[in-house]
């Protein structure tokens, strides 16, 4: 079922995940800025989890941030993601995680465009992307 939690241990992530899968998603690392293969993707689709296959967001709703990550003004579902304060590197920010593998997704900022005013800055190493039929081929 796409709403049951996942729990694996740390060897059986780091068998499923790249290495800089399991540095984002399970150590709460960050790709650096202009590097992921999203950041800059037109297509229309849905983007997953990377851990878990969880739809996270539309690209309907996905912005030219100019940061250098992926960027949304809201997530597909709200009850897709989870967020959480983090307090690391002396900076006050609200981390996102996927609330189905608890999986580190990026940061939403309160200076992103209508309708929300929201910016979701996720790192592409932590989202995998799936085409509407029409944009495959």
């Amino acid at each position: 079922m796409q709403d049951e939690k996942v729990v694996r241990t740390d060897d059986e992530w780091r068998s499923l995940l790249t290495p800089e899968q399991f540095r984002v998603l399970r150590r709460g690392g960050t790709e650096p800025a202009g590097t992921g293969e999203y950041t800059d993707l037109e297509k229309r689709g849905v983007y997953r989890c990377a851990g878990c296959g969880s739809e996270l967001f539309s690209s309907a709703d996905k912005f030219h941030s100019g940061s250098g990550w992926p960027s949304f003004t809201q997530p597909l579902k709200a009850e897709a993601i989870e967020e959480h304060e983090d307090r690391s590197f002396g900076m006050s920010r609200t981390e996102v995680t996927c609330a189905r593998c608890s999986g580190h997704l990026g940061h939403v900022f309160a200076d992103g465009p209508d309708p929300t005013g929201l910016r979701y800055c996720i790192n592409s190493v932590a989202l995998s992307f799936v085409p509407e039929e029409a944009d495959e081929g």
